[in-house]
């Protein structure tokens, strides 16, 4: 097959991560050899929580996003791929504390295992350990970007803080998924960027076109959180609205619901269980008033917007396989 007719094609998500699997066995060994810290406690929980698995969707946007040009530099690639998973492993371990969660990807949750001071303790470390591999690089660009995504990152855990057990407006729900999500993904294809030595606007555009993919990438988890199963999911179904959040789905659904059906869902909210309103009502709702339609439809636009961004790259396998991505994350099962 000429490399033309291969392009002309999407490609699956098998020969996305076939263009960067090497490099991805570099991410990793980095990251097992930056996490050995002094207290076992930080390597273990660390240890524990890449040998958990994950989708690499974000270390595979910052080598990826590199490689559209050919005057990268392959070493500061992997390096700042590292630096993400390392950035994203710290805010799981600070997620489940704040949720309160027992498990993560289908295995005990960190906080279960280690507690909740702890978990804090290796968070923090490993948030520290990603700024210490950035500093190596001596550039104030990348420090500068860096800092920025901490700083949004932990607001959007204040926001949530702020949401939690309430009914929220959509505008609020965008700016905690921009907040939490969209800027680590916009700031992996930045971190390619300039990995890649590309100019400013193409930066910027990369940004742009990975915080796209990263709101639809969290509309798509919200979608799955009422829609998968325990096992697909590596936790329970319905956990959000139990930890008191709202999501699209259901925030769309509720624009055209019953009083009756608004108060099932201030129930669950109150309760943080379903011992009075089962998951099956509240699943009826949302189905009912078409909310994982609406949920999804706002995904694919989302998706759309970004392949209108990679388009205006050259075409290359690396621009191929970023095109392929929209496609990959609104399908996905798990």
């Amino acid at each position: 097959m000429s490399i033309t007719s291969h392009l002309s094609r999407t490609l699956t998500a098998k020969e996305i991560f076939d263009l960067v699997h090497q490099d991805l066995l570099r991410v990793e060994e980095e990251f097992r050899l930056e996490s050995v810290a002094s207290e076992d406690a930080v390597t273990k929980i660390a240890a524990h929580l890449q040998q958990s698995g994950g989708k690499r969707m974000r270390p595979t946007l910052v080598l990826l996003t590199s490689k559209l040009f050919p005057g990268r530099n392959p070493a500061a690639s992997v390096q700042l791929a590292a630096v993400v998973e390392l950035i994203h492993t710290a805010t799981l371990i600070h997620d489940d504390v704040i949720d309160e969660a027992e498990t993560r990807r289908g295995d005990a949750s960190t906080n279960a295992i280690w507690g909740n001071q702890t978990s804090v303790l290796a968070g923090d470390w490993l948030y520290m350990q990603a700024f210490q591999i950035a500093l190596r690089l001596r550039d104030f660009h990348l420090l500068d970007l860096l800092i920025s995504l901490t700083q949004k990152m932990v607001e959007g855990e204040l926001l949530q803080a702020r949401l939690i057990g309430r009914m929220v407006e959509p505008h609020e729900y965008v700016e905690l998924v921009d907040r939490k999500t969209a800027s680590l993904f916009s700031a992996c294809a930045r971190l390619g960027a300039i990995a890649g030595n590309a100019t400013e606007e193409e930066e910027r555009r990369l940004g742009h076109f990975a915080w796209n993919l990263g709101m639809a990438f969290q509309l798509i988890d919200d979608i799955l959180d009422f829609t998968a199963t325990e096992e697909v999911l590596g936790k329970p179904v319905g956990s959000d609205l139990r930890e008191g959040k709202m999501t699209l789905p259901l925030l769309a659904a509720l624009e055209n619901a019953t009083s009756a059906e608004r108060d099932a869902v201030s129930q669950v909210l109150e309760d943080r269980d379903y011992s009075r309103v089962p998951f099956a009502r509240i699943l009826e709702i949302v189905d009912s008033r078409e909310g994982i339609l609406h949920a999804r439809q706002t995904a694919e636009r989302y998706t759309a917007e970004a392949n209108l961004l990679i388009a205006q790259f050259p075409e290359s396998p690396a621009q191929r396989a970023l095109q392929s991505i929209p496609d990959f994350i609104v399908q996905r099962e798990f």
